[in-house]
């Protein structure tokens, strides 16, 4: 029995007992810190705008001359507290209407410092815009965190690799200096041992019926195409999937952990109806006792294939060097 344990384990042997799995309080703190930095970082476009707001307004004598310059227009119905998507639902009249309410309910009493109130409502409109980008922040941060260490042991192994840019959706090969393409890969494809294999992130599993956040699968780059006849529908092609969590929030772990669980039995369960078994594993940032016990678990009875702490190097190391030779 134990030896069999062994072997369901064996995928990531760094992890020895549920504790193994748990986030430290040390790597909690730095990923706090780290998103603190990468919210400071996409907030400084809408502070460098606020900085020629001011610039600009600082022109204009009296708040009602604003509505005659043309070049503050967009900034000035974003102080109002339109968002840009709202502005596609609205016409110039309703435009020139929100501005003057602007001006006339809260520049003008503000007197000498209108144009300090003026940056003040622009910058709290554009918090909102950044507070939704910073709820993205986490997941994006994890999975560029994920493909850096997996393109690492792809270029340590001298495995050869293409990769799918989400901007242009065009395959690429392997560049000289791949600094940051973890931001823009959609999909990654390597051979190794004439064996072809394809990663994809965040893809409809047809079979499933649901968002899967990784997808490994047999074929090559021409067999991931957006027709019907692409690999994805292909039931047995998949070699293993699995849900990537990158939220560092303790307080949050064990409702991710939910959520994966649930997709992950439910890939299990979809994929044994055409007696189908393939692969599937777990990465997280936030791990907490309670869900450690209960994934270790799963990695004993062999549930769950494998699993990573994505705060731990090491384990995360392990599982990119795993699905590299799946």
């Amino acid at each position: 029995m134990c030896l069999l344990m062994a072997k369901k384990i064996r995928a990531n042997s760094l992890i020895k007992a549920a504790s193994d799995l748990v986030t430290s309080r040390e790597k909690t703190r730095a990923g706090f810190i780290a998103m603190a930095l990468e919210k400071n970082y996409i907030a400084s476009p809408y502070i460098e705008e606020a900085k020629a707001l001011k610039s600009l307004a600082n022109q204009i004598k009296e708040p009602k001359d604003l509505l005659k310059v043309t070049d503050l227009r967009i900034g000035l119905l974003t102080a109002s507290g339109l968002s840009d998507k709202s502005l596609n639902y609205l016409t110039e009249e309703d435009k020139t209407l929100a501005i003057k309410g602007l001006i006339e309910e809260f520049l003008e009493p503000a007197g000498v410092s209108f144009i300090d109130e003026l940056v003040y409502r622009y910058l709290l409109t554009k918090g909102d815009a950044l507070g939704g980008k910073a709820r993205n922040l986490a997941g994006s941060l994890g999975e560029r965190k994920f493909l850096r260490s997996l393109l690492s042991v792809l270029n340590l192994a001298g495995i050869n690799y293409q990769w799918k840019d989400d901007d242009t959706n065009s395959w690429l090969d392997r560049p000289k200096d791949d600094n940051g393409i973890e931001k823009r890969i959609k999909a990654l494809y390597w051979k190794k041992e004439k064996v072809d294999r394809v990663l994809v992130m965040n893809i409809n599993v047809p079979l499933v019926s649901k968002n899967v956040d990784l997808s490994i699968l047999n074929g090559t780059t021409e067999d991931l195409n957006s027709s019907k006849q692409s690999i994805i529908y292909s039931h047995d092609k998949y070699i293993a999937l699995g849900e990537l969590k990158g939220g560092i929030d303790p307080a949050g772990a064990d409702e991710h952990w939910k959520t994966a669980n649930s997709a992950l039995n439910r890939i299990r369960s979809c994929f044994a109806k055409d007696k189908l078994k393939p692969q599937t594993f777990f990465v997280g940032a936030a791990i907490e006792n309670s869900m450690a016990t209960e994934i270790f678990k799963q990695l004993k009875t062999g549930a769950l294939n494998n699993a990573a702490n994505l705060t731990d190097d090491d384990q995360l190391t392990a599982i990119c060097n795993w699905i590299v030779h799946l």
